[in-house]
């Protein structure tokens, strides 16, 4: 076992409230599952990508007949009154979607009593397999618990060995997800619970069953194997007593009628090799095939400590260089176990959400979907990306829908957040509905993706479609002002509000206010949509007709500005004022994670984005959070910036960093670096 690619921990999942968020988590881009590490009572925590909840899809009405309004007042100098216009009307027409969130589909929990108590506890994950373990003494005898989730099998393998004179005395059961792991346990009504909650067991199985919301049900089924001593199943529960090993192996489904599925899952369980090395064996194959697809060596040292030994050093300062690698291993097997092709795009939680009411638990199309990606192809995994792909072609009439819905356009809108089964908007807040930046983002993976594989099907079949159906709503969304060039009204900058609308500042006093016109985002994407487009097509020999058409949008967008302080401007419009206390760099997307301006082509252009990075770091660190610091640290790495790149990583290490290295949105103790937040959510975007 290379100790680079394993993380130790020397305590389990403890700390107050929603102990998923310290879990090890293990997936084969499908099935999750999550292991507290408790001795006495473990929990591991079962989720499905295919598992979601509480979504409201009503029809949409066109409100597209509200912009020339929103528009008058944005241009004459009123974007306050413009705001909320478009969604106000949404709301008075009768609109009232909910965006759907990940359901946990349960627990398998296990009691084992011990004799003495614990010595040499320790909890470990073998990244080049996805196996996890929990071990411990109790006297002379060592105990461990492992678990993987099979990409070959498709199954939850889970086992209990021990070695010494005492033997396995144990009680395991499934059932819906322990309600008190929640960010906000004591507001959980029933009503805001799975109901008609089932847990068997008969003979050697394990069954159990919850209810959708639209009457169907989603469970699981174990079959359980077991070596020496005896096994009694009563009142939902088995019971282990005098056994040397004990296996289980689980199958999920989140769709059916219970009866049937359990009776389906069970056959296919009988069929089943109940051998822990043979199943482990094809599937650490198959996910070893990907992680070691690309390897990171720093030639660093001090591999073998654990995490919280290396965290404890970060605490001072630097980064350990092991650090450094651990979380880059880390990074490749998150994104390895939370996607596969054929299946669903990794969302901001990961596969591991335990929240009946997840906080940001969706797909972000204005920078987190993107940040998850961004190593599938320079880590050399790209098939992890066509699930992405997948996703949004599936949707393309909802984004058909949005973009002439809304804003009366033809080509798609992307919404900020989206879930699986449904494109359409929303989410009703105006920085989101004002983000037409979604579509000509995603765009850029489709390209990138033929650019790595050379692959001219892909560039004929789905990147150029996805990337010209962006390009046909910027041809109607953009309107040309007096100077001649294009105008994006209503815009806004990923998440920020001008400096002159911030909080009790100017004439937004009061509130943030994002809606504006020009931000420099806007064009940057659309410019390399429409540039992508043309290279593409001369490439692919297609769409060719078009070409002389985008050429001359190129020419109507207007050049970047720089204000006063040598920076580039974040809204091409002179109503809205700089403000550098924000996380996001919408701004600096021609640097990155664009490429069309470089040090060589444009130095004094270059110059000032990064100036305008600079900016953030140095005036808007208590804005910061994981996920922007990472972001921060690849900006300034294309900026040529090293000793800034790494000063990111190390903040992240002693700010957003916990023992599990999952990477949370703030700083969760309240140590002065990032958004000050009661809550703190873990978000996997700066993981990856």
């Amino acid at each position: 076992m290379d100790c680079r690619n394993t993380l130790k921990l020397k305590y389990p999942s403890s700390w107050w409230g929603a102990k998923w968020r310290e879990a090890l988590p293990a997936g084969n881009g499908e099935m999750g599952a999550a292991v507290y590490g408790g001795v006495y009572e473990e929990t591991v925590l079962l989720t499905h990508e295919d598992l979601w909840w509480k979504g409201l899809t009503p029809e949409m009405p066109d409100v597209s007949d509200k912009l020339p309004e929103v528009r008058e007042l944005i241009m004459q100098g009123s974007p306050k009154e413009a705001e909320r216009i478009l969604a106000d009307t949404f709301g008075e027409r009768g609109y009232q979607p909910k965006i759907a969130k990940p359901l946990p589909l349960g627990d398998l929990k296990v009691i084992m009593p011990g004799k003495n108590a614990f010595k040499n506890y320790s909890r470990m994950l073998n990244m080049e397999t996805g196996e996890i373990s929990v071990s411990w003494l109790d006297g002379q005898t060592h105990f461990e618990r492992k678990l993987f989730v099979s990409r070959t099998d498709d199954l939850i393998v889970y086992s209990i060995q021990s070695e010494g004179c005492d033997l396995i005395n144990a009680r395991v059961q499934l059932d819906l997800h322990d309600r008190s792991d929640s960010r906000q346990p004591n507001r959980l009504t029933l009503s805001d619970l799975p109901d008609h909650v089932e847990c068997r067991a008969e003979g050697d199985y394990l069954l159990y069953s919850a209810r959708n919301e639209d009457g169907t049900d989603f469970g699981a089924v174990g079959r359980i194997v077991y070596e020496g001593g005896s096994l009694v199943a009563d009142q939902g529960m088995a019971s282990f007593t005098g056994c040397k090993q004990v296996l289980i192996c689980l199958k999920l489904f989140v769709k059916g009628n219970r009866e049937q599925e359990w009776h389906r899952l069970r056959e296919e369980l009988s069929q089943v090799t109940m051998d822990y090395a043979v199943l482990l064996k094809s599937h650490a194959a198959e996910h070893g095939k990907l992680f070691n697809a690309m390897q990171l060596d720093l030639n660093a040292q001090g591999h073998e400590r654990s995490n919280e030994e290396l965290l404890l050093e970060a605490y001072q300062g630097e980064a350990p260089t092991a650090l450094v690698e651990k979380m880059w291993s880390y990074g490749r097997y998150l994104l390895i176990s939370s996607s596969r092709e054929g299946g669903r795009p990794c969302p901001l939680h990961g596969l591991w959400c335990g929240e009946f009411e997840g906080m940001w638990a969706f797909n972000m199309t204005n920078v987190n979907l993107q940040m998850i990606y961004w190593q599938a192809l320079s880590g050399n995994m790209p098939e992890l990306l066509l699930t992405v792909f997948d996703y949004f072609e599936s949707m393309m009439e909802d984004f058909r829908v949005n973009a002439k819905q809304i804003y009366g356009c033809r080509g798609i809108y992307v919404p900020a957040p989206t879930v699986p089964g449904s494109g359409l908007l929303k989410i009703l807040a105006p920085h989101i509905i004002h983000w037409t930046g979604g579509a000509g983002w995603v765009a850029q993976h489709f390209y990138d993706y033929y650019k790595y594989t050379g692959d001219l099907e892909f560039l004929r079949k789905r990147a150029l479609p996805f990337m010209r159906e962006a390009a046909l709503f910027y041809e109607d969304f953009f309107f040309q002002g007096e100077d001649g060039y294009l105008i994006s009204c209503p815009s806004n900058s990923p998440e920020n509000t001008p400096g002159n609308y911030k909080y009790g500042a100017g004439p937004g006093a009061g509130k943030d206010m994002g809606t504006t016109a020009n931000a420099t985002m806007d064009f940057a994407i659309a410019k390399e949509v429409l540039l992508h487009l043309i290279d593409g097509s001369h490439i692919a020999n297609q769409y060719t007709d078009d070409i002389e058409k985008w050429q001359a949008m190129l020419k109507r967008i207007p050049p970047y500005q720089i204000n006063e302080d040598g920076a580039v401007r974040e809204w091409m419009h002179p109503q809205f004022q700089e403000n550098y206390h924000h996380r996001h760099m919408s701004h600096t997307y021609p640097v990155f994670p664009g490429d069309e301006i470089t040090r060589e082509d444009n130095p004094v252009l270059f110059e000032a984005f990064v100036t305008a990075a600079k900016k953030r770091l140095v005036i808007g660190l208590k804005e910061q959070t994981s996920w922007s610091l990472a972001y921060m640290s690849n900006l300034y790495a294309r900026n040529g910036e090293g000793d800034l790149a790494l000063e990111c990583l190390d903040i992240i290490s002693r700010s957003c960093l916990i023992n599990n290295f999952y990477t949370f949105h703030n700083d969760w103790r309240n140590m002065g670096i990032g958004v000050d937040m009661s809550w703190a959510p873990f978000q996997i975007d700066a993981n990856m």
